[in-house]
């Protein structure tokens, strides 16, 4: 018997007016795997995280059709309040975010948002979300200075521990190495290998490399529809279609 999917996707399009960024698109995607999603620029990556969340759903002009569940449920039921989905479908974008305050007060933020206010608590919090992103041993003897002195690395580990302190049951990472240095992307390699343990990651990687790296599954796309799907292995060494081939082996993108 199959085991239920975290997410399902069906006969999903998402379109910015008339422009079509997401064409049919129907995937299933487990629990506690790493799902890489490949393709060149316009291909819809950005457009299914943001769809995940219904983040798209502040640009003008968007629309939909079909359905997205997550847990059988599925978000764009009007009754589904924003506020709890964005909490389960966590984001980081390609450039780390740190608030102009501690590194403390950047991962307790949303907790205290919520209204946590007891210091125990709080400190909890804080030390297990830094651990579970690979940062704590690192930080942990400065947690009151400013986050802006930590390097790119850091303070992009340091967005993935503020999402996690709001115990997200998924997180959805754009391009979250670009920019850093070999050492720094190998650090955050090194957080979803270990995160995917309690979470279910939907990535688009920096390159394809780092998808062949770290990648259970990937999907493939291009021009708005997922040419293919399948496990990392077979994608990187046995794909089925000629355009994921020639993408996976430099002739284009």
């Amino acid at each position: 018997m199959e085991k239920q999917a975290k997410i399902a996707i069906q006969h999903f399009h998402f379109y910015y007016g008339s422009f079509m960024a997401l064409k049919d698109l129907s995937l299933s995607i487990q629990s506690n795997q790493i799902f890489a999603i490949l393709g060149p620029a316009r291909g819809g990556k950005t457009t299914l995280l943001k769809s995940m969340n219904r983040l798209a759903d502040l640009i003008f002009g968007t629309s939909h059709t079909g359905q997205i569940f997550i847990d059988r449920l599925e978000i764009y039921d009007p009754r589904v309040p924003l506020p709890e989905l964005r909490r389960r479908v966590g984001m980081v974008f390609d450039l780390p975010t740190a608030l102009p305050l501690s590194i403390f007060e950047n991962v307790a933020y949303g907790p205290r948002f919520k209204g946590l206010r007891e210091k125990t608590r709080l400190e909890e919090i804080v030390e297990k979300s830094l651990q579970a992103a690979v940062l704590w041993d690192e930080v942990k003897d400065r947690l009151h200075s400013s986050a802006l002195r930590l390097s790119g690395g850091q303070q992009q580990r340091l967005c993935i521990a503020r999402m996690l302190a709001l115990e997200p049951e998924i997180i959805m990472l754009d391009e979250p190495c670009s920019g850093l240095d070999p050492i720094s992307t190998a650090s955050i390699e090194k957080s979803l290998v270990s995160l995917k343990e309690k979470y279910t990651i939907l990535l688009v990687p920096h390159n394809i490399q780092q998808a062949s790296r770290v990648a259970d599954r990937v999907g493939f796309f291009l021009g708005g529809e997922m040419i293919e799907e399948g496990s990392a292995d077979q994608i990187f060494t046995r794909p089925q279609n000629k355009k994921t081939e020639d993408y996976i082996s430099g002739r284009f993108g």
